[in-house]
C-alpha cells in the first residue's frame, strides 16, 4: 500500500479549513448582529401576549429597512404579557406616536423581527414612549391547527330543501 502524497493532505486540510470559514462567515451574515453599528438611540418599548422566537438583538425593521434593535424583553407582572424595549437610531426620530409594531418572520423559518407600521399623527414617538397597537407573533404551530380544523367538509344549509316524492318523476314503465 502507498502512502498518500504530502501535498495532497495539505490541499485537503485547506479545503476543510476554508469550509469552515465560509460556515463561519455565512452564520455572521444571516444573523441580526451582522450589518449594524449601533449608534445614539432613544428607547420604545412594547407590549405582545406572544412573542415567538424573539430575541435580544433581533432587528426593528420599518419599511424593509433596519431602524434600531431589541434591546430588552421581560414580563410585565401587571398584564402578564411580554414587555419588550427597543432601541431606535435617534436619526429615525421623526416616527409618528400612533405607529403600531408587530412581531414578523424573516422567511418561514427564519429569524424574528419587530416591524414598525407608521401612524399618520404628526406628534412623533419620544424617549420612554409605548406602542399603542400592537401584534403579536404568528405561530406555525397555530396556523397549521386552525388550517387542519377548519378543512372539514361543508354542511348543508339548514333552509336547503329536501327533496320529496313529489318533486321526483316517475320512472318510464316498460310496455
Amino acid at each position: 500500500m502507498t502512502q498518500p502524497r504530502r501535498s495532497f493532505q495539505v490541499g485537503t486540510g485547506l479545503f476543510i479549513l476554508l469550509g469552515f470559514a465560509a460556515l463561519a462567515y455565512l452564520a455572521t451574515q444571516t444573523t441580526s448582529v451582522a450589518n449594524y453599528t449601533e449608534g445614539d438611540s432613544y428607547t420604545l418599548k412594547a407590549k405582545f401576549s406572544n412573542i415567538g422566537q424573539l430575541k435580544q438583538r433581533a432587528p426593528v425593521k420599518l419599511a424593509g429597512v433596519r431602524i434600531g434593535s431589541v434591546k430588552s424583553i421581560a414580563l410585565d407582572p401587571q398584564s402578564l404579557e411580554a414587555l419588550v424595549t427597543i432601541g431606535i437610531d435617534t436619526r429615525f426620530k421623526d416616527i409618528p406616536d400612533d405607529s403600531g409594531a408587530a412581531i414578523f418572520t424573516s422567511g418561514l423559518l427564519g429569524d424574528q423581527y419587530v416591524g414598525v407600521q407608521p401612524g399618520g399623527s404628526p406628534v412623533a414617538f419620544k424617549d420612554g414612549d409605548e406602542f399603542i397597537l400592537t401584534q403579536s407573533s404568528m405561530q406555525l404551530e397555530d396556523l397549521i391547527g386552525k388550517f387542519l380544523v377548519s378543512g372539514d367538509t361543508p354542511k348543508k344549509p339548514a333552509n336547503a330543501a329536501t327533496p320529496t316524492t313529489d318533486d321526483v318523476e316517475p320512472a318510464a314503465k316498460n310496455p
